[in-house]
């Protein structure tokens, strides 16, 4: 989807969820970090 490339771990934030299911809750885990480009040297 964004090609070749990694996201940054420097700085970034993560969310937990608990998110209700009929099955027994969920979790859900965001992770929302800048992208980095794979770049050839």
């Amino acid at each position: 989807m964004f090609g070749d490339g990694i996201m940054s771990a420097i700085d970034f934030t993560m969310e937990i969820e608990r998110v209700p299911d009929p099955h027994g809750d969920r979790v859900k885990v965001t992770y929302n970090g800048k992208f980095l480009p794979y770049k050839k040297w």
